[in-house]
């Protein structure tokens, strides 16, 4: 029998109760998460164990090459770890311009000059060493099984792989890590992929040093130059990964929690920022107005972020000044509820990844985020440990000026980042741990979502399973094509130019939830994992 793996009707999954919860975008990470509960580890040991098997099991979405973001409830604080990479130490403008072209305004969006250092297995080891409980080479076990063994490929993960195939088959190493027997696995197919098994245990056995500075940098190192990359291992001996406060903005009694530029995290606090002047409730949840309010909100957000955010010591703003009470409030001013509007920056100076979750019974919580940025990354593939790596640099600007002078690639700099984990507190104390995956759908989801749920009284997984949009520039809206139809025909005629779009996966990110209903060890979590992706919610 050949079955058709297309969904012909849309169906809602039910949320998750548990004690001990993970949610993720592939059953196979979040069993292996609570593999790790179930020996004794916490949430955190849950998550690094998820995250590694997803570089196997998702590898679209990311690889051991990719960066990774995270904040984290350790049981009676917040902590933000912030594991995105540097440029290498030969990165200035004038490289690219000799070897580009003068007037190139990006490094490229493909191969070594798009790949800056890697931070997701810094992330692992770091969160390992200061919360975790188990050893870290126990971490690693379900990822590097998977990857010796093979896994049977999911219908999503599937999908994107083949469509990736035209563009990427070419690049350094792609096709003898992706695509066996000459194209991507089929629906139901085994892959393996022994070189990440390496790798990964390579990883395990130095907890990380392998990776950073030892033979794994080496080995990139070597491929880098013979594709005309100037990456080197010294680059990954001189990263670290940064501990960071989280930003924050009240909504609703409730507090959202961010990771500070140079992350986009700042967008979804200053579009609720704008909301908080506005009856959000008092409109129907899926009619016009609302939808107008969020959009309009949004837009205002991502014309200061495409602005002013870059790594913080190049801002020309602090995230507080963006965050000004004040300031916001004159944003929401200029929202019409009459008509869609294009919004230039303001001047607040006064004068293709994975995201996953984790819980567990003690109370610590964990929002984590991992990506290669667009899908494969740069398309290179070091061959003998399995390092698909991300394209990152491809978030620098080359030319000095344009729309934010202070994304300007330079040695050691970090770009321009899209992945955001969020976190959601009310009065001081942890209440959600969630993430929306999807480059700049992120923070949109991130508003969209806890709108349903802080104004709507949506659980979580009904507002993850509701219709998005998604704001792409000037007055260009796409929408998920079960949105309610007079819904989209009303934004329409305010202006916003709606393109109603089939595929969700492409252009609307998808999501995974825990929501504290209390004592996690009497009343536990609901959890909440998107059905725009192969993922699951588990736990016990």
């Amino acid at each position: 029998m050949t079955f058709n793996f297309n969904a012909p009707y849309s169906s809602a999954r039910l949320p998750l109760f548990a004690r001990n919860v993970v949610s993720t975008s592939h059953p196979l990470a979040a069993q292996a998460g609570l593999r790790m509960m179930l020996k004794g580890g916490n949430a955190v040991d849950a998550a690094i164990a998820a995250a590694a098997t997803l570089t196997i099991t998702e590898p679209v979405s990311n690889g051991l090459g990719s960066d990774a973001f995270c904040i984290l409830w350790d049981g009676q604080q917040l902590h933000g770890l912030n594991a995105s990479g540097n440029a290498p130490q030969s990165w200035t403008p004038d490289y690219f311009k000799r070897k580009y072209g003068a007037d190139v305004a990006t490094p490229p969006k493909r191969g070594f000059d798009s790949v800056t250092v890697p931070g997701a297995v810094s992330s692992w080891v770091a969160l390992s060493e200061r919360f975790g409980k188990l050893p870290f080479a126990d971490l690693m076990e379900p990822a590097i099984d998977i990857a010796e063994r093979g896994y049977l490929l999911p219908v999503v993960v599937q999908q994107k792989w083949t469509a990736a195939m035209p563009e990427l088959q070419s690049m350094p190493g792609f096709a003898e890590g992706f695509l066996p027997w000459g194209r991507a696995p089929d629906v139901g197919e085994l892959f393996q992929f022994k070189a990440a098994a390496r790798g990964l245990r390579a990883i395990a056995e130095s907890k990380g040093q392998a990776f950073y500075g030892g033979e794994i940098a080496q080995a990139i190192e070597r491929f880098s130059v013979q594709h005309g990359g100037t990456l080197t291992a010294k680059d990954f001996a001189d990263y670290r990964p940064e501990w960071v406060t989280p930003i924050a903005q009240n909504y609703r009694g409730y507090t959202l929690h961010e990771i500070p530029p140079n992350g986009q995290g700042i967008a979804a606090l200053i579009a609720l920022g704008i909301l908080e002047h506005f009856d959000v409730a008092g409109l129907p949840v899926d009619g016009v107005d609302s939808q107008h309010l969020q959009i309009e909100a949004m837009k205002l957000a991502f014309a200061d972020v495409y602005r002013y955010v870059a790594d913080p010591s190049a801002m020309e703003v602090t995230p507080a000044q963006m965050l000004d009470p004040a300031y916001l409030a004159s944003r929401a001013q200029l929202i019409q509820m009459n008509k869609a509007q294009d919004f230039g920056a303001g001047n607040p100076v006064k004068g293709g990844t994975i995201y996953l979750t984790a819980a567990d019974e003690n109370g610590m919580m964990v929002s984590f985020i991992q990506s290669n940025y667009m899908g494969f990354g740069s398309g290179c593939v070091e061959p003998e440990f399995g390092v698909s790596l991300q394209n990152r640099g491809h978030g620098f600007n080359v030319q000095s000026g344009g729309l934010n002078p202070a994304n300007l690639v330079a040695p050691g700099k970090r770009p321009f980042h899209t992945i955001i984990p969020a976190f959601l507190t009310q009065d001081g104390q942890p209440v959600m741990s969630y993430g929306v995956m999807g480059a700049n759908m992120q923070p949109q989801g991130h508003m969209q979502t806890l709108v349903r749920m802080l104004d709507y009284g949506q659980n979580p997984q009904a507002a993850c399973d509701a219709p998005r949009w998604r704001y792409n520039a000037g007055y260009s809206i796409n929408v998920e094509a079960d949105m309610n139809a007079q819904t989209v025909q009303g934004l329409a005629q305010l202006g916003h130019h709606m393109d109603v779009i089939n595929d969700s996966y492409q252009d609307f990110g998808a999501g995974q939830f825990i929501w504290r209903m209390g004592d996690p060890k009497v009343q536990g979590y609901v959890a909440a994992s998107d059905s725009r992706r192969d993922g699951q919610a588990v736990g016990f």
